[in-house]
């Protein structure tokens, strides 16, 4: 489905530009800064560690983070938490030239033998967010981009990186450990992980024909007795693994990269047909 699709030429131009308009009033970025490969977060702390390594600045507007790093063809923004911000955010994104996103997320773990700091890559999400109905019917599946997962799934390998590959349940209820009935069909629909953003990323990328995919870290075990994040856990979890997190996505965009160079399938080359001469 194309959000598009219905729209008059006229149409389509006053919505690029108010997408643009509102990513560069949101970002504080002008879009031309933005490069080709972008990493999505849910935290600041991911976007000041990016910056201080690579010493370029942190650009700041009314609701995100950014930064760029144009010797690596990488960005990195945070775009806060939850589906909502998940659909606003490659709304946006979607009219640049935009080659691929990675969403660097952190996730529950639903499996007694998972640990804090493993990584979990999804292949699917369950929609149970709500958010994605705007973009497809129930029926229509939530796949990440094979490509780009694969490569991610090629990096651990390489890196001998601890990590599980499955199905994530992206809700929009934050605080749901102690909601019996909500545990109790979590555990009917075995998932592997759980996190806010991963389907509503996922099908609103589909929408736009822009590839998306996710590396997410096991930040806590919340169906384990003492499993749950607290403000100390939460901490020690960045203090522990946002290097690694936010390094490894910035290698993953320059395999992805060097995979498009030999004429990869399985992903799209552009976000917009007008724009496919200055991704190529």
């Amino acid at each position: 489905m194309d959000p598009t699709t219905h729209l008059t030429e006229q149409e389509q131009l006053l919505q690029e530009k108010i997408a643009r308009d509102t990513l560069e009033r949101y970002s504080g970025s002008p879009v031309d800064q933005f490069q080709p490969y972008v990493l999505l977060t849910n935290f600041s702390k991911y976007v000041q560690y990016f910056a201080e390594a690579r010493q370029v600045p942190v650009i700041e507007g009314s609701t995100f983070k950014v930064a760029h790093s144009p010797s690596e063809k990488v960005s990195i923004l945070d775009f806060k938490i939850g589906s909502p911000a998940a659909a606003l955010v490659i709304d946006l994104c979607a009219f640049l030239p935009i080659r691929a996103t990675l969403l660097l997320g952190m996730c529950g773990g639903l499996r007694r033998h998972y640990q804090v700091g493993d990584y979990f890559v999804p292949i699917a999400s369950i929609r149970a967010e709500g958010t994605s109905d705007f973009y497809f019917p129930s029926e229509v599946p939530s796949l990440a981009n094979f490509l780009v997962q694969k490569v991610v799934t090629n990096v651990l390998d390489e890196e001998k990186s601890t990590y599980y590959v499955g199905i994530t349940h992206t809700t929009n209820k934050r605080f749901w450990e102690f909601d019996h009935d909500f545990q109790t069909r979590l555990k009917s629909t075995r998932p592997q992980s759980i996190e806010m953003e991963c389907a509503t990323l996922f099908m609103a990328g589909y929408s736009h024909k822009l590839p998306v995919g996710a590396l997410l870290l096991i930040s806590d075990l919340p169906l384990n007795r003492d499993g749950i994040k607290t403000k100390k856990s939460s901490e020690q979890v960045f203090q522990a693994y946002t290097r690694d997190h936010v390094e490894k996505g910035v290698k993953m965009m320059q395999a992805l990269d060097e995979s498009l160079k030999h004429e990869a399938r399985g992903i799209f080359r552009g976000s917009r047909r007008r724009f496919e001469s200055t991704v190529s």
